[in-house]
């Protein structure tokens, strides 16, 4: 059986190396598309340098995650709507059905406080493209734990159209992934697949590294009427050559394949 739910590459999973490396690599490793992380990177965030990579490498943006980091608060704009209009415009541009948001920042308050609505007024205006809100984790210092989101980590505590499930975040909040996609239900449109030991920080491991039920999650999207992407948001800045990455997003690839294209019992 074969999954017909494409597995993206994030750019964000060949950091240190850029937004053009991630093309290379995908296109390299047979990857069905690019999740776009846009950041400090010039060509994450030009519409017409990503289309020609998009063309050279035969690989298509198939989502464009907004600079909604910590790192990206000053691209674009520092006001987070025009980033996330310039996000919507990206990704309509180059024919990305995805736009990834995050939940606003505590210290984001007129953002945050009509977040709901405003993102809801965006989808109007591209009612082609979705903005799943991705599950994030409470952030843990020196024995203490506090939580930089508003209104929580935890998006389905609010409630939104459509949601992003990040196993290697599942990881960090100490949290069932399985149960919280439950929670999603048919908002689940976009995985971040990556997995994490459950150790309190978010560590982006290559699938079956970790602890989390990766396998079984991505096994059990059949049945739940899935219809997004999975994208493989894995972190190999600790690699210590091309080849070593390579062959982390290959594996990653390879799992993802495996564990979609082999439905879970209850949907068998």
């Amino acid at each position: 059986m074969t999954s017909p739910v494409p597995v993206l590459l994030s750019s964000s999973s060949v950091f240190p190396e850029r937004t053009a490396a991630a093309f290379q690599l995908a296109a390299a490793l047979g990857y069905d598309g690019l999740e776009v992380m846009v950041w400090t990177d010039a060509v994450s965030q030009d519409a017409g340098a990503l289309r020609g990579l998009s063309e050279h490498y035969g690989v298509p943006v198939l989502s464009v995650h907004a600079p909604c980091l910590l790192v990206t608060q000053r691209v674009w704009s520092p006001d987070p709507w025009e980033r996330l209009r310039r996000s919507a415009e990206l990704a309509a541009t180059l024919g990305a059905p995805t736009v990834v948001v995050h939940p606003p920042f505590t210290w984001q308050r007129d953002y945050a406080r009509n977040f709901a609505d405003g993102l809801d007024k965006i989808a109007r205006e591209y009612p082609d493209l979705r903005f799943p809100v991705e599950n994030m984790y409470p952030v843990r210092m020196a024995g203490r734990q506090f939580v930089p989101y508003v209104p929580g980590w935890d998006p389905t505590d609010t409630g939104y159209a459509s949601y992003t499930l990040d196993l290697s975040h599942c990881a960090a909040s100490h949290s069932d992934a399985i149960k919280m996609a439950d929670r999603m239900g048919a908002g689940l449109v976009h995985v971040h697949l990556g997995d994490g030991t459950g150790e309190g920080r978010d560590e982006h491991l290559v699938p079956g590294r970790g602890s989390q039920p990766c396998a079984e999650l991505l096994s059990s999207l059949a049945g739940r009427g899935f219809t997004g992407s999975v994208a493989v948001e894995v972190s190999t800045r600790g690699a210590k050559s091309r080849a070593v990455r390579e062959a982390d997003l290959r594996a990653a690839l390879e799992f993802a394949r495996e564990h979609l294209s082999t439905p879970s019992p209850v949907d068998a």
